[in-house]
């Protein structure tokens, strides 16, 4: 006997033993099932599924797939981020925003959650950095004047610039739901 005979011979054991292959047709029809489930509005229902359920370990799996797979960015990235953010994944709500903010670096909103998930992981200079680029470009956006006066006065200890960005929002909201508190952090008492 040759030394290749007994793998052959185990080969030949195994396919007499093993179930038949499968036809031409069967692979064709299981193909389509999996091309079926890695559609992207497949995994977004099976996404939103999961985080309805509490899943939210399958269902930021699935939402990140559906992204991944082409999904609607503007219903599937606001999802995703919110599963992250609901399982204190904050640093992976980043991953995640990052990457679609320099795709889309006009999008001030999508700047100003990664800048609140920056300060929510005590990174304050990275959203120090991003808040004041909203400001650069919409100088009247309220919430982010109130959130730039707050990372001031409490990251930072800057009393001064802290009092700029309440001024501006009580300008800008002077009945906004964060008025009371501005006013109480000005430097001097507004009338």
């Amino acid at each position: 006997m040759t030394r290749g005979a007994p793998v052959v011979a185990v080969v030949a054991a195994l396919v007499a033993c093993g179930p038949p292959l499968e036809r031409p047709a069967d692979v064709s029809a299981d193909l389509e099932k999996m091309q079926d489930a890695r559609r992207p509005e497949r995994l977004l229902a099976r996404g939103k599924a999961y985080a309805r359920l509490g899943d939210l370990v399958r269902a930021e799996q699935y939402l990140a797939a559906a992204l991944d797979e082409g999904a609607d960015v503007e219903a599937t990235l606001p999802l995703l981020l919110r599963v992250c953010v609901a399982s204190r994944k904050y640093r992976a709500a980043i991953d995640v925003a990052e990457p679609w903010l320099i795709k889309r670096p006009a999008d001030q909103k999508l700047r100003f959650v990664v800048a609140s998930l920056y300060s929510s992981i005590g990174e304050t200079e990275q959203a120090k950095k991003l808040l004041e680029a909203i400001v650069d470009k919409t100088p009247d956006n309220a919430e982010v004047r109130f959130a730039l006066g707050v990372l001031y006065r409490d990251e930072k200890n800057d009393p001064v610039n802290a009092d700029r960005h309440f001024r501006a929002y009580l300008e800008l909201a002077p009945q906004g739901p964060h008025a009371e508190e501005a006013k109480s952090s000005v430097m001097t008492r507004l009338r």
